[in-house]
């Protein structure tokens, strides 16, 4: 059974799988500098359990965000393996305010309303995920429908206004319409 959302915690990170047989865990981190997670104590998971991190290194492969963990009281690999997929949150109140005026965090983006420059609204922002292209804002339109994906850049999302709780964009005007099927290439 999971513990109820709560509003004040930021996503951080993510473990994934066992790193050897002593215990170490792979962990994705989400922070600017990917090993000050293991400054944030303690990490909450979903359910509510709380983890602290021991120590923290770079993995091989080149991906400055993949960390190799140590995890307090994690000292065998079934233990690692049970870590896999399991999110890591902590408090909003840890976390450094923004250094700049144009500086938040993607979650304080979540329930914002979307509107054109011409102040027209098109929906709401439901999550910003990244699926390794860079960031996007999934919109949840003003009208009833499937949510769509806009690309989070200057190009497509010129302002936004946390005070005010809104986003301006500049979407393609088929940003809420089904893709259509390509045809086939002749060869």
């Amino acid at each position: 059974m999971s513990a109820p959302p709560r509003d004040d915690l930021v996503l951080v990170g993510e473990f994934g799988r066992a790193h050897g047989l002593k215990g170490e865990v792979r962990l994705k981190s989400h922070t600017g500098d990917p090993q000050a997670i293991a400054g944030y104590q303690p990490l909450i998971a979903g359910n509510g359990k709380t983890y602290s991190l021991k120590n923290v290194r770079t993995a091989p492969g080149g991906a400055p965000d993949l960390l190799i963990a140590v995890v307090d009281g994690v000292t065998t690999r079934e233990a690692a393996e049970a870590l896999n997929r399991v999110q890591l949150h902590v408090e909003r109140d840890k976390l450094p305010p923004p250094e700049e005026d144009d500086e938040f965090l993607l979650a304080d983006l979540i329930g914002l309303s979307v509107q054109t420059e011409a102040g027209d609204i098109i929906g709401t922002v439901v999550a910003v995920p990244n699926y390794g292209g860079g960031d996007l804002l999934e919109i949840a339109p003003a009208q009833k429908g499937p949510t769509a994906f806009l690309p989070f850049t200057k190009a497509f999302v010129p302002m936004v206004d946390i005070a005010a709780k809104r986003i301006v964009a500049a979407p393609p005007d088929d940003l809420f319409e089904p893709a259509k099927p390509q045809p086939e290439d002749e060869a």
